[in-house]
């Protein structure tokens, strides 16, 4: 009876340790990127706040109607060189890490560390804090309407939205998603609000901006460059 509780004890034993000595489960995150969570992250991507800031700037750095349509058809041009350069290294280099990923490829770790470095420092932070003060102007601009946004509002109110999306961001990955289809069908709406009533007046007639659309005159080539910027950054999202 002592040798068969021994045998018993020992077998428990051995099985503790076992246990004891066998691989954690494996730690992964939670799945709670659903279908349309998953699309309105990628509009949102791709149809970003340079859609509502560029056209400003093209039109008034291209000089005329005419050649603001060209700035932006050359702008289209050399966004789809880019994105056939990014599909032929994506499908070449088979790893994540975007831009990191390809320059070490290409010129070794100082060169993507620098890269890496330089893009958390000020790249990254420059895009956000250009996209915030936008969303704070056209938040406050109808309140504030005939005059005048302050300064001082519109940098108050771009720390607020800065903050909330950093802290939504870091609390729930599902409000995030909520918040990120929200926006997501704001803009779409907002576009289409734009667009649908352009479309309507053109078809009905109303082409007097096009006449002597590609007007001389009025360009300068010296601001040229800045047109081209613009339509980058709206072609960039």
């Amino acid at each position: 009876m002592t040798r068969k509780a021994s045998q018993n004890g020992q077998t428990k034993a051995d099985r503790g340790v076992q246990a004891a000595c066998d691989p954690p489960g494996k730690v992964e995150l939670r799945k709670k990127v659903t279908l349309l969570r998953g699309i309105s992250i990628i509009i949102g991507t791709i149809i970003g706040a340079g859609i509502f800031i560029s056209p400003k700037g093209i039109l008034q750095n291209s000089g005329s109607i005419g050649m603001s349509l060209v700035v932006w058809v050359a702008c289209g041009v050399l966004s789809l060189f880019g994105a056939l350069s990014y599909a032929e290294l994506g499908t070449s280099i088979k790893k994540s890490g975007g831009h990191y990923t390809y320059i070490l490829e290409a010129f070794g770790p100082q060169v993507a560390f620098v890269q890496l470095w330089a893009d958390i420092i000020a790249i990254r932070p420059a895009g956000v804090a250009v996209i915030s003060l936008a969303f704070a102007r056209y938040i406050l601009e109808p309140i504030f309407m005939p005059c005048g946004v302050p300064q001082m509002a519109i940098k108050l109110t771009t720390a607020i939205g800065i903050t909330s999306v950093m802290y939504i961001n870091s609390m729930s990955v599902s409000w995030t998603a909520r918040l990120q289809i929200f926006l997501t069908f704001s803009k779409l709406l907002a576009i289409s609000i734009i667009i649908i009533p352009g479309l309507y007046q053109l078809f009905k007639g109303e082409t007097k901006n096009f006449q002597n659309a590609f007007q001389v005159d009025t360009v300068q080539l010296t601001n040229l460059p800045l047109a081209f910027y613009s339509g980058m950054y709206a072609y960039a999202g």
